[in-house]
């Protein structure tokens, strides 16, 4: 072996994923290596370029990879010594999407992938870590000095929301596939799939596949004369086939797929080929995959001039959720991921008004309250928002909020247009009374929380989840700031607000039956939103509230941070906010059913455990309302 081979062998040993390989293999991968020097600002590749043979590491020197993102370029990461990068044509196909350019004089070791795909198909440490790194943008270190090998995502998404989104992409496939048995003639096959425009056909024994042909095979093995177009199908078929089960994710096909070198995929029934066939996932649906993930949504609402086009994509929104949920991925996981682009639907709509209206005359803050400021809107449910402006001089002041209210009027129509229903209480920026300064919103708020019984008509809790979803942060930090001042030794406010937590009535009966309507359009049916949520949301509000615990809105997370913050009752905290994600999740399953917003329940249609899943998450309220009345020495019900 070369000396220069042996030196780089002795560099990568140092690093992830090549420290999972023996000295004797990295030797073999060594001395195929092609060394780069790069000089100062020189590109390896950029955006849309076609993929190298090659994925590349660091030897020396810094490389800057970087993305074009609303006509700026963004630098996603800074690759130094021992890092990896360029991994895109280990798991796609398509370009690359992002740029790599050298930020000083630079030595880069250029890995041809045909030499380490086999290394990687033996040694699942070193795939994860590949996939892991194509896919999420971690760090693993060499040690905690040394940065070494931090993973770079290729996917062109570089913050957490949308690592996590990476794993929420729908997968559609070919759910049809095209079958044969293995005595078929290869020339009959051919023509078969040249009509049913496929590129493959599954070999089937009694439905169940034993093999599977490619247009790769006709040409490899066919078209070169190896095997004459009178032969049986089963002469050139790959067994056995790679199969998986019905509701695979993105990640674990590619991962299969690398895995064993095939570019294909069939799905059946059990996941195994002892069972029937249920379609095809080909190399070409995990590209449509990954051109769907919600990454790439929240791009397209940027780029959206239209009310219709905000529609769409809250259409394809709602997909995302089914898919999502019919995956068990986690709820809390999916809420995270539908507020962002809920929110980049509401800040589209605010920049669109802004396009129309001109330039606001002040600095101001559009915040979403209710449901969306906890980030827990996955169904199509009304609009929530109020308006803070910055104060002005007396004498612009009505041309500013004139200004203001035209521009939430817009806004809250082009939500409307897209499917978020006007709020019926009259909950929104555009209404006057939620629309005004700084100061008249402080004064609001300090009216509602010290004198909260005598306009409590008005005072309606939900103004207490609030989000940014456009303009100056500062204001809505001063609204913060407000609110926790007033909160402080409030015992007047608490009460008011814990017997509103209480007066809900009890999902149950005494004899654990659920208590279902009486009357009414929903008659017989179970009000899981008012019944069941509500006192959860409210009760979780509450105590976040007294307990000056700032910046987290969530209901799930404000018990996961009640339970850190008040360990005694951590149990009851603990169950409360597994008992919220259970409810979320039926509420969901019930809107999308009936395309509503799932607020009843009919309890006759569900199965024995799903009923039982259900009455168990509602156990914890007992505990809650006991907790809360102890708490806030609550005795009388208002």
């Amino acid at each position: 072996m070369n000396t220069i081979a042996e030196h780089i062998a002795d560099f990568l040993k140092e690093y992830p994923p090549f420290n999972n390989l023996s000295f004797h293999e990295l030797s073999d991968i060594a001395t195929n290596i092609r060394v780069l020097n790069l000089e100062k600002h020189s590109v390896l590749f950029q955006i849309n370029d076609v993929l190298h043979d090659s994925f590349y590491v660091v030897a020396n020197g810094t490389i800057n990879l970087t993305t074009i993102a609303d006509a700026e370029e963004t630098i996603l990461n800074k690759c130094h010594e021992g890092d990896i990068f360029g991994l895109r044509p280990f798991f796609a196909k398509n370009n690359y999407m992002m740029t790599a350019k050298a930020r000083e004089e630079s030595i880069v070791y250029a890995i041809p992938i045909a030499v380490f795909r086999p290394f990687v198909a033996n040694n699942s440490d070193v795939l994860n870590f590949l996939l892991e790194s194509f896919a999420v943008n971690s760090r693993h270190t060499k040690d905690t000095v040394n940065q070494g090998s931090k993973l770079i995502s290729d996917t062109g998404y570089y913050n957490d929301q949308q690592t996590e989104m990476q794993y929420i992409q729908t997968l559609t496939y070919n759910n049809s596939p095209l079958t044969t048995d293995q005595n078929s003639i290869v020339k009959d096959v051919a023509i078969l799939m040249t009509e049913a425009m496929v590129d493959n056909v599954v070999v089937c024994e009694k439905n169940n596949p034993i093999g599977i042909v490619t247009e790769a095979d006709l040409a490899s093995k066919i078209a070169t004369g190896r095997y004459p177009i009178t032969e049986t199908i089963d002469k050139i078929m790959s067994s056995p086939v790679v199969t998986v089960i019905e509701n695979v994710s993105l990640a674990e096909a590619q991962l299969l797929m690398l895995k064993h070198n095939v570019t294909h995929l069939c799905v059946t029934k059990d996941g195994t080929s002892k069972s029937v066939v249920k379609g095809i996932i080909s190399e070409h649906d995990l590209i449509v995959a990954q051109a769907s993930n919600p990454g790439v949504l929240i791009k397209e609402i940027k780029r959206s001039q239209l009310p219709k086009d905000l529609k769409q994509i809250r259409d394809r929104l709602s997909d995302l959720i089914q898919n999502s949920i019919q995956k068990n991925i986690p709820i809390s996981h999916i809420s995270n991921i539908v507020s962002e682009i809920n929110l980049a639907i509401i800040k589209r709509a605010v920049e669109l008004s802004i396009l129309d209206l001109g330039s606001p005359p002040a600095r101001f803050a559009w915040l979403s309250i209710g449901s969306q400021g906890r980030k827990e809107q996955l169904l199509l449910t009304d609009q929530d928002s109020i308006l803070i402006f910055e104060d002005v001089t007396s004498e612009k002041y009505r041309d500013v909020k004139d200004y203001f209210l035209r521009l939430a009027k817009r806004t809250t129509s082009i939500l409307e247009k897209v499917g978020y229903d006007y709020c019926p209480n009259g909950h929104m920026a555009s209404n006057m009374l939620w629309c005004k300064s700084l100061t008249d919103w402080t004064k609001q708020y300090n009216s509602w929380m010290n004198t909260p019984g005598e306009n409590s008509n008005d005072l309606s809790s939900i103004f207490f989840d609030y989000e940014i979803a456009f303009g100056e942060p500062k204001i809505e930090e001063a609204i913060e700031g407000v609110i926790f001042k007033n909160a402080t030794n409030n015992t007047l406010f608490f009460d008011f607000l814990g017997n509103d937590a209480l007066k809900k009535n009890s999902p149950l009966s005494f004899f654990k039956k659920f208590i279902i309507e009486e009357e009414g359009p929903h008659k017989g049916k179970f009000d899981i939103k008012t019944r069941a949520l509500m006192p959860l949301i409210d009760s979780a509000r509450l105590l976040i509230l007294s307990s000056n615990i700032k910046g987290i809105k969530n209901t799930y997370l404000r018990f996961k941070q009640l339970a850190i913050t008040d360990s005694k009752n951590a149990e009851i905290y603990l169950s409360c906010a597994e008992a919220f994600l259970t409810l979320s999740k039926f509420r969901t399953l019930e809107g999308l059913k009936n395309d509503d917003s799932g607020e009843f329940i009919n309890i006759r249609d569900l199965t024995k455990t799903d009923r039982e899943k259900l009455k168990n998450a509602l156990t914890p309220m007992k505990d809650l309302e006991e907790l809360i009345k102890s708490k806030f020495q609550l005795t009388q019900f208002s």
